[in-house]
């Protein structure tokens, strides 16, 4: 990931704060959609968890300058979905819908840089994620 690109998701992820509850929207419907097998991991009422996942997309866009610390923390959270029932093949779909939802979000500013620059993000954090879910639990 190239200074550019972090530039690139940093910047657009402020255009898109300021519309976090309709990103939101957009995003879980979107993924319901496009996969509709994962709504049986989520509670019924979705406005907690539309609210995490904006915090945390906001944690990780102002992690990308510092990898090092920030991918600790990424790996615990894929260590955690597992305990939810996430595989692998969940984020396909996962990284689809957030693409979707910048594209709808941020309009004419999703460029192909834009778009590149967001792809390169959730790959890393998608193979952190998933690589740490088939880690073997450490014995106390």
């Amino acid at each position: 990931m190239t200074p550019h690109q972090i530039k690139l998701v940093q910047t657009s992820f402020a255009q898109v704060a300021p519309i976090a509850a309709t990103a939101a929207d957009l995003f879980y419907g979107r993924l319901f959609e496009i996969a509709p097998d994962v709504r049986a991991m989520f509670p019924d009422e979705l406005s907690g968890q539309k609210k995490k996942l904006m915090a945390m997309l906001g944690i990780a866009v102002a992690g990308l300058s510092h990898l090092d610390t920030l991918l600790p923390a990424v790996r615990a959270l894929g260590r955690r979905h597992t305990g939810y029932g996430v595989g692998a093949e969940h984020y396909v779909p996962v990284g689809a819908a957030l693409l979707w939802t910048l594209g709808k979000g941020l309009g004419d500013a999703f460029t192909a840089d834009v778009r590149e620059a967001w792809a390169t993000t959730y790959t890393i954090l998608s193979q952190t994620m998933i690589e740490a879910s088939r880690e073997v639990p450490i014995a106390a």
